[in-house]
């Protein structure tokens, strides 16, 4: 994928913002910033990264407004203080990954989108797309499945999602019926494959790619999206790099 320029940095802007008891202190000065970031391990700051790039895909699916407010309620948390750091970085794997720059529109109340930043590549078809809804589920489902070994236990997708505020229980402000829309709508577009593990009780299923997934993406595009998001080079995880590269 070619170098796109950098999106530009999206920190908290000063002055009230009804943000009710999340708001922000003044932007930090970069030595401030750089003593808080190191109170925390690196893999606390990726993770946080990586919460918010899932996150902002899964809300932009049907084109709603992303709220900091809820940015900081359901991702960022007790991070507050490197906020900046987290939505930069964040906004920077979008770009780089997606072709994706994360715009605030709203500068009172701090509202942002996600726009299309350049025309994708032949040949990704799973990340040109991004106007197909639901599309940021599934690339954040598949990567887990791969990352996981080519297959994962229902129970952990579900755990997973949870973490993402995506519960297969209640109904998703943009994908309605979330448990439906995996189990059967994804299943049914040959995205997923979802078996029944033998001698389980109770029954457990275990999710691996389906056919259409492995067409329109591969493990390298996936590896490549994780590692960008985890701050880590593809050779990081080996197993997953040499069968990514022993895959055509």
């Amino acid at each position: 994928m070619s170098q796109r320029k950098r999106s530009r940095g999206l920190g908290p802007s000063q002055g009230g913002d009804g943000d009710e008891d999340f708001n922000l202190s003044p932007t930090p000065s970069h030595s401030q910033l750089q003593r808080n970031l190191e109170r925390r391990s690196q893999d606390q700051i990726n993770q946080k990264v990586s919460e918010l790039v899932q996150f902002l895909l899964v809300k932009d699916q049907k084109k709603i407004p992303i709220k900091r407010i809820d940015i900081l309620k359901k991702v960022i948390g007790d991070y507050r203080d490197v906020y900046s750091e987290i939505v930069n970085r964040a906004g920077r794997t979008l770009q780089q990954v997606f072709g994706l720059q994360l715009v605030e529109i709203d500068t009172k109340h701090h509202v942002y989108i996600l726009t299309s930043d350049l025309p994708r590549a032949e040949g990704e078809n799973l990340h040109r797309d991004n106007q197909t809804a639901k599309l940021g589920l599934l690339i954040v489902i598949l990567s887990f499945i791969f990352m996981k070994g080519n297959s994962a236990k229902d129970g952990a997708v579900w755990e997973f999602l949870r973490r993402l505020r995506v519960h297969p229980g209640e109904r998703h402000e943009v994908f309605g019926d979330v448990k439906k829309l995996v189990t059967e709508e994804f299943v049914r577009q040959k995205y997923l494959e979802i078996t029944p593990i033998p001698l389980t009780d109770p029954p457990e299923f275990k999710y691996q790619w389906g056919l259409r997934a492995a067409k329109e993406t591969s493990k390298k595009d996936v590896l490549r999206f994780v590692a960008q998001i985890q701050k880590k080079d593809p050779t990081f995880w080996t197993s997953q790099y040499n069968e990514a590269e022993a895959t055509p």
